[in-house]
């Protein structure tokens, strides 16, 4: 069984808008599209993306590169009860408190953000690591 990562957006924006982290984000997607990790959003996430997304390239574009990730991305979503954890936890960053609790609802093994504050809040039963971190763990 493979092993199972959420994607925060800032991954993929990294990877998508080719910003200073691009490589580590690139490196993440790679095992995803060999199949040695399943990657999972939820669609705030595709939201964000493609927002940040269609503004750097324009709608038809981002559609294509949003089309092309979802190939191998998963989409997720909250049920309300998890919402409600969520609101709920030590996390003040609503989003990423929304986004943290769907994947410890949908049973993922990582949540890979570079996110510092969000590895600071995360608790045991999910680990947050950054791109390098995680691809270091895989090693």
């Amino acid at each position: 069984m493979a092993v199972k990562i959420f994607l925060d957006a800032n991954v993929l924006l990294d990877y998508a808008l080719r910003r200073e982290f691009h490589d580590e984000a690139k490196e993440i997607l790679e095992l995803v599209i060999n199949y040695q990790v399943d990657a999972f959003i939820t669609s705030s996430v595709l939201h964000i993306v493609g927002y940040w997304t269609s503004k750097s390239y324009g709608n038809t574009k981002a559609k294509e590169m949003l089309l092309n990730l979802l190939t191998d991305i998963t989409v997720i979503d909250i049920p309300h009860e998890t919402a409600l954890i969520a609101l709920h936890s030590k996390i003040n960053d609503i989003e990423d408190a929304l986004q943290y609790y769907t994947a410890i609802h949908h049973r993922l093994d990582y949540f890979i953000s570079r996110d510092k504050q969000l590895q600071k809040d995360g608790i045991p039963l999910l680990p947050v690591y950054s791109p390098l971190e995680f691809i270091e763990i895989l090693r």
